[in-house]
């Protein structure tokens, strides 16, 4: 189910080393889809494997987040200005927010020698292609927008119009899943247990390389 493409440009340099380090991981999908449950899982079954990359937006913190743990938030003035300067390996614009992956967040994990999870939107994920990070594109998919809206209705955070708003990205989102060589894997999340066991078969030799390296 893998399929390989060469990702490699000049506007993420290797450092020394850095084709020994485990690759990164970019998860996406829409809001809704179980990324964050499955991410939550995988991160503490396998304690001191996995390393976040923590995503900058100038959108106000949510009840029960942490500054620098959740996200690293900022003003769209700090934010555009690190743009500007290259610092940003993808970022975004949804819902009248800003949101961003920062070359530091990635580094910081790496350095570690853990496996660096990037959660990042499509377009996201059309910005890293252009990079030499290398990483496995994975997509978590609902079953169907019909469960998906549920899911979101569920949650009683939305408003009509955000709900709305999330819905079309996630019709968007599904459609260019389905593009070949967008992802190396598509997950339709429709048994969280299977989606589950799906995720960790593909990052299993990522896993054991971490493991091999701290015993």
């Amino acid at each position: 189910r893998f399929l390989t493409s060469d990702c490699r440009s000049p506007s993420l340099p290797l450092r020394a080393g850095a084709m020994s380090r485990p690759r990164p991981v970019v998860l996406s999908g829409p809001s809704g889809a179980g990324k964050s449950t499955l991410l939550k899982r995988l991160m503490k079954e396998h304690e001191g494997v996995f390393g976040f990359s923590v995503s900058h937006t100038t959108r106000s913190p949510r009840p029960g987040e942490e500054d620098g743990k959740d996200y690293h938030f900022t003003s769209r003035e700090a934010m555009r200005e690190g743009i500007d300067k290259g610092d940003f390996i993808e970022n975004a614009e949804f819902s009248g927010n800003m949101y961003g992956t920062s070359k530091a967040a990635v580094e910081d994990v790496q350095s570690r020698n853990l496996i660096c999870i990037l959660d990042v939107d499509i377009q996201g994920v059309r910005r890293i292609k252009e990079t030499d990070l290398n990483p496995i594109f994975i997509s978590i998919q609902p079953p169907s927008m019909e469960t998906l809206e549920k899911r979101l209705r569920d949650r009683q955070t939305e408003t009509e119009e955000s709900l709305q708003k999330r819905l079309e990205a996630a019709r968007i989102d599904m459609e260019l899943s389905q593009e070949p060589g967008m992802f190396d894997v598509v997950i339709i999340n429709d048994d969280l247990e299977r989606a589950y066991e799906e995720l960790k078969e593909i990052l299993d030799e990522e896993i054991k390389k971490v493991q091999e390296a701290k015993s």
